[in-house]
């Protein structure tokens, strides 16, 4: 062979080797993305948002004593910043002093007008009590000058005598009276300066219990930790502005970081699966590399409706196995926890899976060429679908359909089979999983297909 024909040769191989490619190497890259059928045991899971909480915290109480002083509501002047570590007896927050110290001042005025009124009252009492101390020491020197008219009139008539005994009798009885209505002139003083002092020292000890509540308005810490602001019943941290009531009087709380929480809730929809003491895998949005495990450990009974939502939920709470010093509360999680594993079956990814109106198919590879299969599918996670019929273990579908998919025929399940397998739903076992079983996705309704 000479040089210039090898030279064709090699050129004309290859220009075949690139037509090949063009006409039937595309299809045969588009064919390579295949997965074959999974049997096995097969986790259904809830996935869910949550946020973490502490299990147990100590509360950073305000002012004691404000519903006694008639104090209904604090508004928080200054805080210092969420999450920030204190010491023991260290700053924390400052509440607006602006209604006490009005209170204060009012109470100021009420104690100097109850001390002038004391001091008028004593000075009255003291008037009236010598008035009639002095009325007493005449009436008995008035009786005192009728005993002795009495015994200078012995020599008098009997008429002149008697009627001197008579106006003797009647000094005496005005005597005993006067003494009488002394003495209960007296009490009345006694009674009327008690009632005054009463009042006095009630406002008295009003002013200092309100001058003690006054000094609680600057808030320090009971002990060392982490400062977390406490949520409203809305859900919004009180932070500078946000009210404390004074039945909570709560400003902020220290949490016990070593025991978390995360706080999670269901719809309604998937709640029937979720029991205490179903397993869970936990994710950390702020750092995605950790990964922890968890318990369900509450579940609520009663529903609720979540701000600017119409969805009802239920209030699900899971306690963190680990312990890691980047778990702070408020982080956001990634909750998905192990309902049930439904045994022995058949699946594949949800990519794999297609629909043509009401018919899921698959492509699959039979030999050297692609046909469409119709399946009956189940139950899925975030990842994989269960196949129920159509297809077998270890048989080979594509991801992406080849590029003739619409001239391929669909091949389809006998009538009686798929009847058969809509009537009679695929099992599904709650159990508490263990610690060798996987968990991935979860069951999302309703299942959507590519088309």
């Amino acid at each position: 062979m000479t040089r210039k024909k090898y030279i064709y040769l090699i050129a004309l191989i290859l220009i075949l080797v690139i037509v090949g490619f063009f006409f039937f190497g595309r299809d045969d890259i588009r064919q390579q993305i295949t997965v074959s059928v999974k049997k096995g045991n097969f986790p259904i899971e809830v996935t869910t948002t949550g946020e973490l909480i502490a299990k147990s915290s100590e509360k950073i109480y305000g002012p004691a004593g404000l519903r006694q002083i008639q104090i209904w509501q604090v508004k928080i002047q200054d805080i210092i910043a969420d999450g920030t570590v204190v010491d023991s007896g260290q700053y924390v927050a400052t509440l607006d002093r602006t209604e006490i110290s009005n209170k204060i001042k009012d109470e100021e005025t009420n104690l100097e007008k109850l001390e002038s009124q004391m001091t008028k009252t004593r000075l009255d009492t003291s008037l009236e009590l010598r008035s009639a101390r002095d009325e007493l020491i005449n009436l008995k020197y008035a009786l005192e000058e009728k005993k002795i008219t009495l015994e200078q009139s012995k020599y008098e008539p009997p008429a002149t005598i008697r009627q001197v005994e008579i106006e003797l009798e009647k000094s005496q009885r005005t005597l005993e009276q006067a003494g009488k209505n002394y003495n209960l002139r007296y009490e009345k003083a006694v009674a009327n300066m008690q009632e005054v002092a009463a009042s006095y020292n009630q406002a008295k000890r009003k002013l200092e219990q309100m001058s003690d509540v006054l000094k609680q308005f600057t808030v320090i810490a009971p002990k060392a930790g982490m400062v977390i602001y406490k949520r409203n019943w809305d859900g919004n941290k009180m932070g500078v502005g946000a009210t404390m009531n004074a039945w909570e009087n709560v400003v902020a709380e220290l949490p016990d970081l070593s025991e978390m929480i995360s706080k999670t809730y269901i719809n309604e929809i998937d709640i029937s699966k979720v029991k205490t003491g179903q397993q869970v895998q936990i994710g950390i949005d702020a750092f995605p590399e950790k990964k922890f495990t968890g318990k369900v450990v509450e579940v609520a009974n009663i529903g609720e409706q979540l701000q600017n939502s119409n969805a009802k939920v239920y209030e699900v709470r899971i306690v963190v196995n680990e312990f890691d010093s980047i778990l702070r509360p408020a982080m956001t999680t990634k909750n998905k926890i192990l309902t049930s594993v439904v045994d022995s079956v058949l699946f594949i990814p949800i990519e794999a899976l297609f629909n043509n109106d009401t018919v899921a198919f698959v492509y699959k590879k039979d030999g050297r060429s692609v046909i469409r299969q119709q399946v009956i599918v189940g139950q899925s996670n975030d990842n994989e679908i269960i196949v129920r019929a159509g297809l077998k273990d270890d048989e080979m579908v594509l991801l992406v359909p080849p590029e003739n998919a619409e001239k391929l025929s669909l091949r389809m399940l006998p009538t009686e089979t798929v009847a058969k397998f809509k009537e009679k739903p695929a099992p599904v076992k709650p159990q508490k999983p263990t610690d060798s079983m996987s968990a991935k996705g979860k069951e999302p309704p309703p299942i959507r297909f590519k088309k």
